[in-house]
C-alpha cells in the first residue's frame, strides 16, 4: 500500500468461482497448506504456500452446499467457512432461501438457515445447529473454542423487530427461524405468520448472547487476540454491521465491539467504528468484513465506498 492509499500490487488469486465469500486457511499455524473458500453452492480448496498471490493449482471441489440447482438456488448467497479450534471440524453457514417460508412445505429450505458440519476433506457430518436465518459471519472464540455466528434475522414485522444477533452456537441448538424468534417467558416468541406451528419447539429456542438492533445486517466477525489496541480489548469480539435497507430510521453502518469476560459475552455491544451516515441520512460506507492484521491493527472492508480501512491505535 502506498502513501496515497492505493494498492501497490493487485493480483487475482482465482477465477471461475460462484459468488465466493468465506475464506479459511488449513491447517492452523504459520504455514497452512490449503485455502478453503465458501462458494455459494459448495466448498472448494486450493493448494497454498505462504505468500501466494495466485492459486498454484486448480480448485478442488470438496462438498456441495445448498444454493445450486433448480430448487435450492436464490435467497441468501453468502457461505462462511471456519475450522474448529482443533482443526477436526469444518463449519459452513448457509442462509435461508427466504424471509420466513415454512421449512415443512418448502423443499428449497432443506439444509438452509443452518450451520453444517463437515470433515476437513469435505465429508458431510451433520447439521450442527439450525434455525439461524442467515449466519453470515462465523468465528471461533480462541479462549473457549466455541463457534460463534453473526446473524441476520427476518424482516416484515416492522422497524423494531426482529433483532439481529451475535451468539455462540450450541451444538444441536435451535434458534427459532422460521416459527419463533428469540426467547420470551415461556420460550420462543411465535412469528405471527406461522400461528400455532410447532409448539413442541417453543421451549427449545435458544436465547442469543448479544441482541443488536433490528435490521443492523450483522455480517462478518472475529475475536481480537492482538496487543496493538489497549489490553482491555484482548479477547473481545468485533462485528461488521452492513446497515438497514428497510427501516424508517437508519441503523447499523458501523463496526461494533462485543465485550467479553473470561471468554463469554457480557451481553451488550459498543459502537467502535462509526461515521458512515451523514446528518442528512446519506450513507457513504457499509462495513462487510473485519479482520486482525499481523501487528494487531484492524482491516475493515466496506462495499459502500469500495474501500479497505486500516484502523490503528495511536493513544489518547
Amino acid at each position: 500500500m502506498g502513501t496515497d492509499g492505493k494498492a501497490a500490487q493487485v493480483s487475482v488469486f482465482a477465477t471461475g468461482l460462484h459468488q465466493p465469500f468465506g475464506i479459511a486457511f488449513y491447517p492452523a499455524g504459520a504455514h497452512p497448506a490449503w485455502v478453503y473458500v465458501g462458494d455459494t453452492d459448495g466448498i472448494v480448496r486450493f493448494p497454498y504456500q505462504d505468500g501466494d498471490l495466485q492459486a498454484r493449482g486448480a480448485a478442488v471441489n470438496l462438498a456441495e452446499l445448498p444454493g445450486g440447482g433448480r430448487l435450492r438456488g436464490g435467497g441468501h448467497w453468502t457461505r462462511d467457512v471456519i475450522f474448529s479450534k482443533d482443526g477436526s471440524r469444518l463449519f459452513a453457514s448457509v442462509g435461508s432461501h427466504s424471509n420466513v417460508d415454512d421449512t415443512d412445505t418448502h423443499p428449497e429450505e432443506l439444509h438452509r438457515a443452518d450451520v453444517l458440519e463437515f470433515t476437513p476433506e469435505g465429508k458431510f457430518v451433520k447439521v450442527y445447529a439450525w434455525g439461524l436465518r442467515n449466519c453470515v459471519g462465523e468465528a471461533i472464540n480462541p479462549l473457549t473454542g466455541e463457534l460463534w455466528c453473526s446473524t441476520n434475522e427476518r424482516d416484515g414485522l416492522g422497524n423494531n423487530l426482529v433483532p439481529d444477533y451475535v451468539t455462540h452456537v450450541q451444538e444441536g441448538g435451535f434458534y427459532g427461524w422460521p416459527w419463533f424468534y428469540f426467547h420470551g417467558p415461556s420460550g420462543g416468541l411465535q412469528d405471527p405468520r406461522h400461528p400455532g406451528k410447532h409448539p413442541e419447539l417453543q421451549s427449545k429456542v435458544l436465547t442469543p448472547d448479544i441482541l443488536v438492533n433490528p435490521h443492523f445486517a450483522s455480517l462478518e466477525m472475529f475475536f481480537y487476540e492482538g496487543s496493538q489496541f489497549p489490553a482491555e480489548f484482548k479477547g473481545d469480539g468485533f462485528a461488521a454491521e452492513h446497515g438497514s435497507w428497510n427501516r424508517a430510521q437508519r441503523t447499523g453502518y458501523e463496526v461494533i465491539r462485543l465485550p467479553m469476560k473470561d471468554g463469554h459475552a457480557t451481553g451488550e455491544y459498543e459502537d467502535f467504528l462509526t461515521g458512515f451516515v451523514l446528518p442528512d441520512g446519506t450513507v457513504w460506507g457499509r462495513p462487510v468484513g473485519v479482520a486482525e492484521a499481523k501487528d494487531g491493527s484492524l482491516f475493515v472492508s466496506d462495499d459502500g465506498s469500495r474501500s479497505i480501512w486500516h484502523v490503528s491505535y495511536t493513544g489518547k
